[in-house]
């Protein structure tokens, strides 16, 4: 096992997901904390003014910047699970990643790397199919792009066999499988609120390479990131609790791709 001196780990965030009559999380606050940004694409939350204001801020902040594209599906916001065409969902994740690209353009950023969202995520953890059509989208855009999926998942072995480079990530605030999958949210105390736990359970992650599932067994993780839901409650004394506790143990807390702070 390293020592902490040698430990580094990336902490993202899904931002540019508010609109103003759904504000879902405070992105200025979670932009001094993570040092990679998910940023919505607007098909699942977000608008094209919003979302250029996160962009921004992310810029001035030197988090860096990845795409979030998910499910045409705002009233669910991309939660659902959806049966889309593969030519259909082609297309709709390409043109959510070539929006984003354009808006960092525009203030002189890149796009450094792909993570899907929400419903969309869960389904290429063991859907073959759509995590080939979502890799093969990201592929034509830019396969100079980094994808980052659930650690352990069909979707980063398949964007991997595809020639992609793949971070792994791992979640503070949500519990886990014994089969190391995401417990569904719409199951009791599948998301984590505790910032001393959640703090806890992100150190020991990042030093063994192992968190807790839920019926108390221990799952292997090995990731390069670990996401932290901005618009989950009390997301933002978690990230910082986290923050404060790895720093506090010597890890070093930098971006995995691009070059951020």
């Amino acid at each position: 096992m390293s020592t902490n001196s040698e430990l580094r780990i990336d902490l993202n965030s899904d931002l540019g997901e508010n609109v103003p009559d759904r504000v879902v999380s405070d992105d200025a606050a979670m932009l001094g904390l993570v040092t990679s940004a998910n940023v919505s694409c607007g098909f699942h939350a977000g608008n094209p003014e919003g979302i250029r204001a996160t962009v921004d801020a992310a810029t001035k902040g030197g988090v860096v910047i990845g795409a979030h594209p998910g499910y045409d599906d705002y009233e669910g916001f991309g939660r659902r699970a959806l049966d889309v065409p593969a030519a259909t969902l082609q297309a709709q994740v390409e043109y959510q990643i070539g929006a984003l690209i354009g808006l960092t353009t525009a203030v002189g950023r890149t796009v450094s790397y792909v993570k899907p969202h929400g419903g969309l995520y869960n389904a290429i953890v063991h859907d073959e199919a759509q995590a080939k059509v979502v890799v093969d989208a990201v592929k034509a855009i830019d396969d100079s792009l980094v994808f980052l999926g659930l650690a352990g998942s069909v979707a980063n072995r398949v964007a991997a066999e595809a020639g992609l480079t793949v971070a792994a990530e791992a979640f503070a605030d949500r519990s886990y499988n014994p089969d190391g999958s995401l417990v569904s949210r719409s199951e009791p105390n599948a998301v984590l609120h505790d910032p001393e736990a959640v703090a806890a359970r992100v150190l020991r992650l990042v030093q063994t390479g192992q968190v807790e599932a839920i019926d108390g067994s221990l799952v292997d993780v090995d990731a390069q990131s670990i996401c932290f839901h901005g618009d989950s409650q009390g997301s933002i004394d978690m990230a910082r609790a986290a923050r404060d506790l790895l720093e506090s143990e010597g890890v070093t807390i930098a971006a995995f791709a691009g070059a951020g702070r």
